[in-house]
């Protein structure tokens, strides 16, 4: 008998490597489907992440809220920086320098009417 084992006795050797083969083959067919099926697995899982971390955020102070909140503050720090530099830095009364008849006479001195 030839080297290779045949089951039958009447198969040659060359139908035995051509069996050979064709199971090979199914085999990285096989291989191949487990690989594509187990990347599609992972594309899903990122797909389901990238859903999770896409999903929009619920604010608890709303956007225009903190707006309207900044607009407060920067025009009660005008307003204070107003009255340091008028009463603190010029020797007047601080609240002086909120009154309209202050600023008149200031914008009066800068135009020359005055």
């Amino acid at each position: 008998m030839s080297t290779l084992q045949t089951n039958n006795v009447n198969e040659s050797p060359t139908r035995h490597v051509k069996r050979l083969q064709r199971q090979e083959k199914r085999i990285e067919r096989l291989e191949r489907h487990n690989e594509h099926s187990t990347a599609r697995s992972r594309r899903r899982q990122q797909k389901a992440e990238e859903k999770l971390a896409n999903k929009p955020v619920r604010r608890i102070v709303p956007i225009w809220l903190r707006l309207i909140v900044v607009f407060v503050l920067c025009y009660v720090a005008l307003m204070i920086g107003m009255m340091v530099g008028y009463g603190g830095l010029g020797g007047k009364e601080p609240t002086e320098a909120l009154e309209f008849s202050t600023w008149k006479h200031i914008i009066d001195l800068v135009v020359g009417e005055g």
